[in-house]
């Protein structure tokens, strides 16, 4: 009775060891960080705490032949003993004590308590202590836990432990996918790591260890052909031997986040296919186009539908001397034009303008700014929608100056565009690309046109946690829909990649180069991917060559042709449009609702309650008299006839004339003409809330006085205060005036249909 109590304490003592709460063997030994892609291939093995390459890999996903070859190589009895083999473990001590050859007796739960506890088993003391505690692991762990520990912390020569780091070192593929001979090749090294598999060691030696152990495979089982043939499997040249190293700047990226560089297994959103393609493009690009200076570029590919980066190109070779491992897609760089398509989003979403209002495109101050275009030329009156594609600068100052809440800078702030200065630094110069951002902050904007309007994380490891997180709406999905259609019109570089086939996808993109000529991007939203490129020196000098057009678009189309061949079928051909935009026909001349003498129309884009909608007044239709051809007032006598007439603003006449396509003026109207269809005078000097210092005596200064009135005006008089100043024709230049007192003087204008205009002005003379 005593024996049955004994035993069953002994049971209950032996459940208690096995199942009271203790950690794990995986715990108890530092691994490395496995950085892996979307689509399962390793990108990253990282060094371990102990300067070890150890990557930990469950038991069911190491090849079983592989399993097999082990215990038939190490210890055939694992499964039955306790963790001591009393018979191998006797022999190898008869046969290492009375002279003979030295002999492993170790089990594989003894040899891993050894690398456990960093025993020293040479010793009688040393290998008493690791029967010991080779019976406790047994007694604390499954053999399914002890065998799958054990193939992670077996030497494979060198600093790699661990099968799931040397089948990817030996043979560049997963355990799971081993070949019986290259199963039989791993499970001879742990037996003589350095003999066999370190650095200087001859192929010879693990060539007759394999071969043994393979004839001893046969010998025991009932082999095939295929496994006789895979037992004599050629050993692939040791120089060739290496740990993968792939997309390095991207998992520099993702390794600098605390959290992943502390995780075992880290699974990124990269897809190697996309991957290989951009480096592939990148690097023909600039073999290409060395000649011209081009030796650095980056680019970014981002999925709009999950935010996860799908490839990352931060130079285009990581391993070049002295600047290789800059990674590109960090770097705070000028973008040039490359956000004008947000100020005019903006300004869809704050009725400043629809894609076909007319913008000036002339010399123009904004207070002590005074921006140009990027060619040097006006092209005078244009369409919001070609302004924005063909990247007319003094149009989008002026869209950025009209932006009240939030402003461009506002807005910027609200993206997480990182390290801006304060907004008075950049004043409206932040439009033409003041500022700097990374290509990561240029993607996440636009991709948060193709969303919507919702600004969302870009994502570098698979997601955890909720959806919606993260996420901050900038934009309405009416102003996103509209700008992203407005890029869309713009046409891709003439001889840029495919011809115009059906392989094509369908692209709203937009250039940008900085000032100096130090960088050249082009970004855009193609099907359901955002692409960023940037061209330049890592180093931040400047070169003519770095033209966003002529250096970053092309390199931008041979990716996007890529991943029209690589991902057929994702194009999203078919965008439908919000609930709240709409259609509308407006008057080709004046972008505004046609009148009934408008000759031609367009349509376009329209926000209810937001877009600046009124009815044209440009076109006119006025009775003319066939015999004098002069306008005629009812009633009519004689013959008539109608003539339709464009009653351009006085500005605007003046923009044409200085784009090189005069307009005809029109006719003077005669008194019966209605005067309230035109707008009352826009003065423009002198400025607004400006005080003005003149100089006495000779040669003393002179204040412009300038004004843009309606088209049917042919003359503007000037007054100061009552008194006359003086009279001028509209094509006249404009009048200068010379106060004689210092005050507070009123200037007023008035045409000659008696719209009038007035602002104070404060004088100072010296």
């Amino acid at each position: 009775m005593k024996r049955v109590h004994l035993a069953i304490i002994v049971v209950f003592a032996l459940l208690a060891i096995r199942f009271w709460p203790h950690a794990t063997l995986h715990a108890r030994v530092p691994v490395s960080t496995g950085v892996w892609s979307a689509d399962g291939e390793l990108l990253r093995v990282t060094l371990a705490a102990d300067a070890q390459y150890r990557l930990w890999t469950p038991l069911s996903e190491i090849s079983p032949r592989l399993v097999d070859a082990i215990l038939l190589k190490e210890d055939r009895w694992f499964f039955w003993h306790p963790g001591v083999n009393p018979i191998a473990l006797t022999r190898a001590a008869f046969r290492t004590y009375t002279g003979g050859d030295r002999q492993g007796g170790s089990t594989l739960t003894m040899q891993l308590a050894r690398r456990i506890y960093g025993l020293n088993t040479r010793s009688a003391g040393g290998k008493a202590r690791q029967v010991a505690l080779a019976a406790w692991l047994e007694c604390r762990y499954s053999k399914r836990e002890l065998l799958e520990a054990y193939l992670n912390l077996a030497p494979f020569g060198g600093n790699i432990e661990g099968i799931g780091a040397a089948s990817r070192v030996y043979f560049n593929k997963p355990p799971s996918r081993l070949t019986l001979g290259e199963s039989l090749t791993l499970a001879v090294i742990p037996q003589r790591p350095a003999a066999r598999a370190s650095r200087g060691a001859s192929d010879t030696e693990l060539l007759r260890a394999r071969d043994q152990l393979g004839r001893q495979w046969l010998s025991d089982r009932r082999s095939s052909d295929s496994d006789r043939r895979q037992v004599e499997l050629p050993i692939v040249a040791r120089a060739n031997f290496a740990l993968p190293w792939r997309a390095p700047h991207f998992v520099d990226a993702v390794l600098g986040d605390g959290a992943s560089a502390s995780a075992p297994h880290v699974k990124t959103t990269l897809d190697t296919n996309l991957q290989r393609s951009l480096e592939t493009q990148v690097q023909r690009y600039l073999a290409e186009r060395g000649e011209d200076g081009m030796r650095h570029a980056a680019a970014l590919l981002v999925d709009t539908r999950d935010m996860g980066v799908k490839a990352w190109v931060g130079s285009a070779d990581y391993f070049a001397r002295g600047d290789g491992q800059v990674n590109g897609v960090l770097a705070k760089r000028s973008p040039g034009s490359a956000l004008k398509p947000f100020i005019y989003a903006l300004a869809l979403d704050q009725g400043v303008l629809h894609p076909r209002t007319m913008l000036r495109d002339a010399p123009s101050a904004f207070g002590p700014f005074t921006p140009e275009n990027f060619d040097g030329r006006f092209v005078g009156p244009i369409p919001a929608q070609d302004a924005l594609v063909r990247s007319r600068n003094i149009p989008a100052v002026w869209v950025t100056s009209q932006l009240t809440q939030p402003s461009f800078y506002q807005f910027l702030q609200g993206a997480g565009i990182r390290d801006l200065k304060p907004e008075a630094f950049y004043g409206l110069a932040l439009s033409l690309g003041g500022g700097e951002v990374t290509m990561e902050e240029l993607a996440s904007l636009y991709a948060m046109l193709a969303n919507g309007g919702v600004l969302r994380e870009i994502r570098t490891v698979e997601k955890v946690g909720a959806d919606g997180d993260g996420e901050t709406r900038l934009l309405s999905p009416e102003a996103s829909f509209v700008t992203l259609d407005m890029l869309r019109h713009n046409p891709r570089p003439i001889g840029s990649g495919l011809a115009a086939t059906r392989s094509q996808w369908p692209v709203a993109w937009k250039t940008g180069t900085s000032w100096g000529f130090r960088d050249a991007w082009s970004a855009g939203v193609l099907g359901p991917y955002v692409l960023v490129v940037w061209i330049g020196n890592f180093n931040g000098q400047g070169n003519p060559a770095f033209i966003g057009l002529d250096a970053a678009a092309p390199l931008f189309f041979r990716i996007v042709d890529a991943l029209a061949i690589a991902r057929p079928g994702e194009e999203q051909l078919a965008i439908a449009p919000p609930a709240g935009v709409s259609k509308v026909a407006v008057c080709v001349g004046s972008g505004d609702l046609p009148n009934a003498d408008c000759p031609h129309t367009v349509d376009t884009w329209y926000i209810p309650g937001k877009s600046p909608i009124r009815v044209s007044q440009l076109h006119r239709s006025i009775a003319v008299d066939m015999r004098s051809g002069q306008p005629v007032c009812p009633p009519y006598t004689g013959a008539i006839r109608f003539e339709t007439h464009e009653f351009w603003s006085s500005d605007m006449l003046s923009l044409f004339r200085e784009a090189g396509m005069p307009r005809r003026p029109p006719p003077a109207l005669p008194s019966c003409a209605s005067v309230d269809r035109g707008e009352a005078p826009r003065m423009a000097s002198p400025m607004r809330n400006v005080s003005y210092t003149i100089r006495s005596g000779p040669g003393q200064d002179s204040i412009s006085l300038e004004a843009a009135v309606a088209g049917d005006v042919q003359r503007m008089f000037w007054f100061d205060g009552n008194a006359l100043i003086g009279v001028r024709a509209v094509t006249d230049r404009p009048l200068q005036w010379r106060p004689t007192r210092a005050g507070i003087h009123l200037i007023r204008v008035i045409d000659d249909r008696g719209r009038a205009a007035e602002r104070d002005v404060t004088i100072t003379i010296r």
